[in-house]
């Protein structure tokens, strides 16, 4: 019988970490502002053809309502906006790094999942005071990248990847992270912040990934509130690609957190369910 591979030991060894792909690397070093940087962004997201079709047919799908055919990427800027292409375009480049299942991990589910959740934040955000809302590119960022760390876990040890997905079938009702604790000397969020700390993403970011999960941990303060935001937003979520149970009860002192009155949670939690329908609807679009 083979050893189980330690997870603690193999994250430390970098090079057995997925490296960040190129166009990714790029995307995430380009300053956006002044016209150059726009420039250079524009052109490197119109130079990569799987980058810039799945941009286009976001720009054209329900999400944002666009009012005319979109056909070109310096349109879909336009309508997205500068910040948040950008980190659309990060997520895909991300996303793009697996194109195969490996063993039972499919990272069509994981992408499905990611795009719903960066999509259905945004009706908690907007119901947010304005002054405390997230600056629009880290929404997009942190919820295409929030649940990386099962690509990590694939990638690392595929047996054990395998079991846990397996458990995920067995046990739909049963809170994806306590079954993970049972398995696994280290968790999908850990071990996506550690990818994240890898590819010197901003600590923010890293904190989102480490403490989606366990808002309350003292730890998660420097990602507060979008810590916050992606939990609630999960817990709202339709079942979407991983079969990951987070819970589905949002506690009243968990949108008061947020500034929100708890009043309007049956209003959100529709709004959540439609753009996350509707992020499906266009992710499966590319499948």
């Amino acid at each position: 019988m083979n050893t189980p591979i330690d997870l603690r030991q193999a994250v430390r060894n970098l090079n057995s970490l997925p490296a960040m792909p190129l166009i990714a690397q790029k995307l995430m070093s380009l300053k956006l502002d002044s016209e150059e940087g726009e420039k250079q962004m524009l052109l490197l997201i119109s130079q990569d053809p799987m980058i810039s079709a799945k941009i286009i047919g976001l720009a054209n799908s329900p999400l944002l309502g666009a009012s005319r055919k979109i056909t070109a990427i310096n349109d879909a800027a336009m309508l997205l906006g500068l910040t948040r292409i950008k980190s659309v375009a990060t997520g895909i480049a991300v996303m793009s790094l697996v194109s195969k299942p490996i063993g039972r991990f499919d990272p069509q589910e994981l992408w499905l999942h990611n795009m719903g959740v960066a999509f259905a934040m945004l009706p908690v955000v907007r119901a947010m005071p304005a002054k405390n809302r997230p600056q629009d590119d880290l929404i997009f960022l942190t919820g295409m990248l929030h649940d990386i760390g099962y690509l990590v876990l694939a990638h690392l040890d595929t047996r054990r990847s395998d079991d846990l997905h397996t458990r995920f079938v067995i046990e739909p009702d049963r809170p994806a992270i306590e079954i993970e604790r049972e398995l696994l000397e280290m968790t999908h969020d850990e071990l996506g912040a550690e990818l994240a700390k890898h590819w010197n993403l901003p600590s923010e970011i890293v904190t989102v990934l480490r403490y989606h999960h366990t808002p309350e941990a003292a730890g998660a303060a420097e990602g507060q509130p979008l810590v916050r935001i992606v939990n609630i937003t999960e817990k709202l979520l339709p079942p979407l690609g991983i079969r990951e149970f987070v819970g589905n009860q949002v506690a009243a002192e968990e949108w008061t957190a947020l500034g929100i009155d708890p009043d309007r949670a049956e209003e959100i939690a529709e709004q959540v369910v439609e753009q996350a329908n509707q992020a499906a609807q266009f992710t499966n679009s590319f499948s």
